[in-house]
């Protein structure tokens, strides 16, 4: 089994690198997070990202294959869902004040909850296990071990714009109106882009 692993994993690399790195919730939500509490109370949602993630991911894998025969009706519910919920945190980052903004963001059961309905990482982890996974090997440890991969590809994403939020985290508080009215557009972009 590790023989096929790497074949495959460097199959769909370049394609999770992409989806990893480019600005998504759990990108901006990272960044957001660690740029208004610190490392030492942001990494709280990190943390729920990681975990929400994983379980996703692990979803995905073991239940690909039937989830397919009911993917438009699951795809419009988690498309309609995650947007909302998109424009939902976007409102309160635009709406939020210096003393009280990462208090509701630095939530491990924010971070965690946003995994299931945020249609980006569905569609990363439908697409890689339909197109790349599954045509490779049913197995489901090669599943899991590729659920686990695709997780770290992505933890790394948000990790580094999270680590941007920490570098950053002076000239964030200094322009804070701009900057939350910033990560608010953002996100509300981001929901549009799922809505079209």
């Amino acid at each position: 089994m590790l023989e096929i692993l790497l074949p495959t994993v460097l199959a769909y690399l370049p394609y999770a690198a992409v989806a990893a790195f480019t600005p998504g919730p759990n990108n901006i939500l990272s960044l957001h997070a660690i740029a208004q509490n610190s490392w030492h109370e942001g990494k709280k949602v990190l943390y729920g990202i990681a975990v929400g993630f994983l379980c996703v991911m692990s979803i995905c894998g073991i239940f690909c294959w039937g989830l397919a025969q009911f993917l438009p009706g699951i795809t419009t519910i988690l498309t309609y869902l995650g947007a909302a919920y998109i424009l939902w945190l976007a409102w309160h980052i635009a709406k939020s004040q210096p003393d009280n903004a990462a208090g509701r963001q630095a939530s491990f059961l924010q971070g965690m909850a946003l995994q299931f309905i945020n249609v980006k990482i569905y569609m990363y982890g439908l697409t890689v296990f339909s197109a790349y996974v599954l045509p490779v090997s049913k197995n489901p440890l090669f599943a899991a071990g590729n659920a686990l991969i695709l997780t770290l590809i992505g933890a790394s994403g948000f990790l580094t714009w999270g680590l941007a939020g920490g570098l950053l985290q002076n000239f964030i508080r200094k322009y804070f109106r701009p900057f939350n009215l910033a990560m608010a557009a953002i996100l509300v972009i981001c929901a549009i882009q799922i809505l079209i």
